[in-house]
């Protein structure tokens, strides 16, 4: 009987290089799984927030239109200004009850993100004037809220721009101006998800899922099936 020999030689394979072949096959195949697991759990904990939250959109490649409006307090606020910050664009009206409903969460979540650095909770209201803000608010708060309100009585911004026909809706801005999510309806902001979300749009590994009418989409997306929406 001869010895193995290598493809491609004519000289006989020793026990061994054998064992070191394989060895060396053994130890890429270890090295493999080790890399795809630690990628694997990189991810889960990059979407982990994002999959919790089941927005109704979520995406990469769509710019938040640049905007300027007054706010309650009588200056202006530009949505340019504060690139480099993740931004909470939080849309509502006095009109709507679920948007009032959701304040008091939202006010703590204006609280846990004026914590932090580089973020910001910023509503919108198109309501007729400041004065009729600042009463809404009053009556719920017993003072001034702690997120800056804008004004936008014509909904030049909240419609024409943002397209949102119902109230409340919430998008998530990150600091190179790409809008990230957007949820529809009323939350429980207080929710430490929330807070989550919105540290990892600071940093990276960002999330690759993408999001359409609640349900992810995307290479990732399978990574949701596991997580059990609780916001």
């Amino acid at each position: 009987m001869t010895s193995p020999r290598l493809w491609g030689t004519t000289q006989p394979v020793r026990p061994a290089q054998l064992v070191q072949i394989a060895f060396i096959v053994l130890a890429s195949f270890f090295v493999y799984a080790f890399v795809a697991t630690a990628k694997d759990s990189e991810n889960r904990r990059a979407c982990n927030a994002l999959c919790s939250m089941r927005p109704n959109y979520a995406a990469q490649d769509r710019r938040a239109p640049d905007f300027e409006l007054p706010t309650m307090s009588g200056g202006t606020w530009r949505l340019s200004d504060h690139r480099g910050e993740v931004i909470v664009l939080n849309f509502w009206t006095k009109t709507c009850a679920p948007c009032l409903e959701e304040m008091p969460s939202l006010a703590k979540l204006g609280h846990s993100l004026g914590e932090r650095q580089g973020v910001r909770l910023v509503t919108i209201t198109t309501d007729e004037s400041a004065e009729d803000a600042r009463k809404t608010l009053e009556s719920l708060f017993g003072g001034a809220p702690p997120f800056e309100v804008l004004i936008d009585p014509e909904a030049s911004v909240v419609t024409d721009r943002f397209g949102t026909k119902l109230f409340p809706e919430t998008w998530f801005i990150d600091p190179h101006g790409v809008i990230r999510a957007r949820v529809d309806g009323a939350r429980d902001w207080s929710n430490p998800l929330v807070v989550s979300f919105v540290q990892s749009l600071r940093g990276s590994p960002q999330c690759d899922i993408e999001f359409s009418r609640g349900q992810a989409r995307g290479e990732l997306a399978g990574l949701c099936e596991d997580v059990v929406p609780s916001f």
